[in-house]
């Protein structure tokens, strides 16, 4: 992956094919290669970003909010001309999320995967506790927990190369960069600026997805004017992982791509 600069900080990238920009932002519990399996399929008409997040990777820290990482996502995004659409999972939804809300004049359409606007205080507390929990004892300290946070219990038992291979990229991750990101998230509400945004939006969730279950999303496409929502039976947090066909089915009617 390159690195560029934006608001004069490192950003870590790769981009893939051509055509109109398609923006990818991964999940807390991934990296950008999480996408691999449905970056052939959108590359083919599209120039595909993958970015990797502010903390994330060789990408400079932005800030201790949500929308501060939004933000330098904004400023990345006036390189690449006209207004890219943008897909996020889980905290890559966020992200994306507070980008439309701050920024949307920058970006098309949008694309949340296995996201929300908040938490309920249920769901605050476990990244409280990650936050905690690494800053004690780093990245080891979480993986198992972060590992089943991404896939269904019966999937990761019928798949335990996929499970190794999670761990080993959430054992990479920087511990202070994903304690702030998880206290991020326990703080975030993005909800009071649903109502404003005017990006066309999708929201795809996973039927089995325990760390940002279907009410949330729910709550989400219902919030925003328009809103599509689509569910995939079967599926946990991580579709791009878990469901990549079913993934890129579901998103290319919304974005105009030939699946």
């Amino acid at each position: 992956m390159a690195i560029v600069f934006a608001g004069g900080e490192p950003l870590e990238i790769e981009q893939t094919g051509s055509g109109p920009d398609l923006v990818l932002l991964h999940s807390l519990l991934t990296d950008p290669r999480s996408f691999s399996a449905i970056v052939p399929a959108l590359s083919r008409s599209r120039r595909v970003t993958l970015l990797g997040l502010p903390g994330f990777g060789r990408s400079a820290p932005a800030g201790a909010s949500i929308e501060d990482s939004a933000d330098r996502v904004a400023s990345f995004l006036g390189s690449l001309g006209g207004k890219p659409d943008v897909l996020g999972n889980g905290y890559g939804g966020f992200v994306a999320l507070a980008l439309a809300a701050r920024h949307g004049e920058k970006i098309g359409k949008l694309v949340m995967v296995d996201t929300g606007a908040a938490f309920p205080e249920a769901g605050r507390a476990p990244f409280r506790a990650m936050a905690e929990a690494v800053g004690k004892g780093g990245m080891a300290a979480v993986v198992d927990a972060a590992v089943r946070r991404i896939f269904p219990d019966d999937w990761l038992a019928a798949h335990p190369q996929a499970a190794a291979e999670r761990r080993e990229v959430l054992l990479r991750m920087n511990v202070a960069s994903f304690a702030a990101a998880c206290r991020a998230l326990a703080k975030v509400d993005l909800r009071p600026e649903l109502p404003r945004i005017q990006n066309p939006a999708l929201v795809v969730v996973g039927s089995f997805d325990a760390a940002t279950p279907p009410p949330l999303a729910r709550e989400l496409a219902s919030g925003i004017p328009g809103a599509q929502l689509v569910e995939l039976p079967g599926c946990g947090h991580c579709p791009p992982l878990q469901q990549p066909a079913e993934l890129v089915a579901a998103i290319a009617p919304f974005l105009g791509i030939q699946a």
